[in-house]
């Protein structure tokens, strides 16, 4: 189906009421739901499941049109979108959201979390409500259970990442983020801010020679045929928070929005256990398609975060309440 750049552009709105054999129909409600990622990737497939559920259980009340792989537009641009109502669903990295929340990029410290039980209980309890209140106060709603983007790992065209000094002079691409370029910069490399639409381009004409993704999505977005090397760095973990116009959300009647928070929060749960099967299997499969791994130590990577000053630095930033909640999550970073 072709859809045209005007047609994106219109806004969604419920369609009157309208007569069938002298009796009254509800209106459609007609939303936009708009992610970053392939439309291959976990996140979209469970997304699918629960759009098409929504349908079933609202009796055909609300349909959901799926826009993935940044059909709308860059990460920034879909944002605006979702802040005006031209979008009403939008899934976000709390990194990239902190460019409007910044408390939202958080989760995102440089090797807080040592494994997926720190993630979860951190993000499904205090950590991850206290961000959702963040998101709140910028005019935005957060539904409860965040989706899993993973673990980040680093790929490069040059040579692999073994020890902090192997990012000096680096040039890698980083989302749109402060705590993205921060980081890398206390390790000496040369970040440069791409939207993830452009990084496939931006690897394979050399404007930048590595990136850092979860293995998912270097699998779903083909960036082995651009990269020769990747490092388990497990440097961050990411995760994508499904966010709602506040005002489009609202207008749902109350049952029908307890359907959407339903089958949305489901569809995260499962989303991470998809996640977790498949990075039990992409290593070998990336192996297959030619990328060299291998495994880092996370220690020596974060004392150089320590020397840099890194941790003090966001600790500042993010303040006191912050720091300290996910210190209570991770332990002691700063």
């Amino acid at each position: 189906m072709t859809i045209t750049r005007r047609q994106l552009g219109l806004s969604a709105a419920a369609l009157p009421l309208f007569t069938i054999g002298g009796r009254a129909e509800a209106a459609v409600l007609r939303y936009r739901l708009a992610t970053n990622l392939p439309a291959t990737h976990p996140l979209n497939v469970r997304l699918s499941e629960a759009i098409r559920n929504i349908e079933h259980r609202s009796g055909g009340q609300l349909r959901i049109m799926l826009f993935p792989n940044s059909a709308l537009g860059s990460d920034t641009e879909t944002l605006s979108q979702l802040r005006s109502g031209a979008v009403q669903f939008f899934t976000l990295s709390g990194l990239i959201l902190s460019t409007l929340v910044p408390d939202a990029a958080i989760s995102g410290v440089g090797f807080a979390f040592k494994d997926y039980h720190q993630v979860w209980s951190a993000m499904d309890g205090k950590l991850g409500a206290h961000i959702r209140g963040r998101i709140a106060a910028h005019g935005l709603t957060a539904f409860d259970r965040i989706f899993d983007n993973g673990f980040r790992q680093t790929t490069t065209g040059t040579h692999p990442i073994m020890q902090p000094a192997d990012f000096k002079g680096l040039k890698i691409r980083v989302p749109v983020a402060a705590l993205w370029t921060s980081l890398f910069k206390d390790f000496g490399a040369v970040p440069t801010s791409i939207n993830f639409n452009e990084v496939y381009s931006a690897l394979q004409t050399h404007l930048v020679d590595a990136q850092e993704n979860p293995l998912a999505v270097i699998e779903t977005a083909k960036l082995y045929e651009v990269q020769k090397y990747c490092s388990m760095t497990n440097h961050m973990w990411d995760g994508f928070w499904f966010l709602a116009n506040p005002k489009a959300f609202e207008k749902l009647p109350p049952k029908l929005r307890a359907i959407v928070e339903d089958e949305i929060n489901g569809a995260a749960v499962k989303e991470r256990a998809d996640v977790a099967k498949l990075n039990d299997s992409l290593r070998g499969k990336l192996s297959g398609q030619g990328l060299k791994f291998n495994d880092t130590n996370a220690a020596p990577f974060r004392a150089a975060l320590q020397k840099a000053g890194f941790y003090a630095e966001w600790k500042k930033r993010f303040g006191d309440e912050a720091w300290s909640t996910l210190e209570a999550a991770v332990g002691k970073l700063a």
